[in-house]
């Protein structure tokens, strides 16, 4: 995750257990500022300017806006070009467990979540897929379903609460720079590099290439069945 929390922060929704008191785990990261209930709507981030964020973190707060689409908008905003908006959200299988609204755990819950499904027994739910489409300029890094250690026996219970499951979706995008933007993806240089070590380097990986093949040209690739 170090590549991702770098610089300076945002944590949206972080009381009471906001990142800043985890930085000695994250040496990269110069300092956060916590966003919360007393500091304004977080669907808007109002008296926050533009591109100002190396990175924006919200564990569990998407799922409490009365508009996420409008709140992961204006949190794409606040972060600079090439920043990383890392996102954390109960997924409604694992979570809410078929039973909403109102959530059984949570009575704040306004939406459920949910990576893709083409239905779903959620009447105010989430495609994650969707999501993410309504947004322009971005990089999908990480969309993962953290269940490694839930307990899919166990009878219906908030697992949350136990010290090891996890019952959420990780969102992790990236914002594309502004070359990226015009290019419409990846931007890449010119193929001249001036760090002649650099040149080197990376040529050697095309001769050593051009070596292998013509020392083998006899036997075509991937069909060698000698004995070892």
């Amino acid at each position: 995750m170090q590549k991702y929390f770098r610089g300076v922060g945002l944590d949206i929704g972080g009381k009471p257990d906001p990142l800043s008191i985890y930085t000695e785990l994250f040496p990269l990261i110069s300092s956060v500022q916590t966003w919360d209930i007393e500091d304004g709507d977080a669907q808007y981030l109002k008296s926050l300017p533009e591109n100002k964020f190396d990175f924006v973190h919200s564990s569990h707060c998407l799922e409490h806006l009365y508009d996420p689409y409008e709140g992961i908008a204006n949190w794409l905003r606040v972060l600079k070009p090439g920043g990383y908006l890392i996102i954390t959200v109960p997924d409604e299988d694992l979570y809410e467990q078929a039973q909403f609204p109102p959530s059984t755990f949570n009575g704040d819950h306004k939406w459920t979540f949910t990576i893709f499904k083409h239905e779903s027994w959620s009447n105010k739910s989430i495609n994650i897929f969707h999501l993410l489409m309504s947004l322009e300029n971005i990089k999908v890094c990480t969309l993962k379903l953290l269940d490694s250690e839930y307990r899919y026996d166990l009878p219906r219970y908030d697992q949350t609460l136990t010290p090891v499951a996890e019952s959420g979706i990780e969102i992790i995008i990236q914002k594309y720079t502004h070359h990226e933007s015009q290019a419409k993806g990846m931007h890449r240089q010119e193929a001249f590099v001036s760090d002649s070590e650099l040149r080197i380097h990376l040529n050697q990986y095309k001769n050593d290439l051009h070596s292998l093949k013509l020392a083998n040209s006899h036997n075509p690739p991937f069909q060698d069945q000698s004995d070892l």
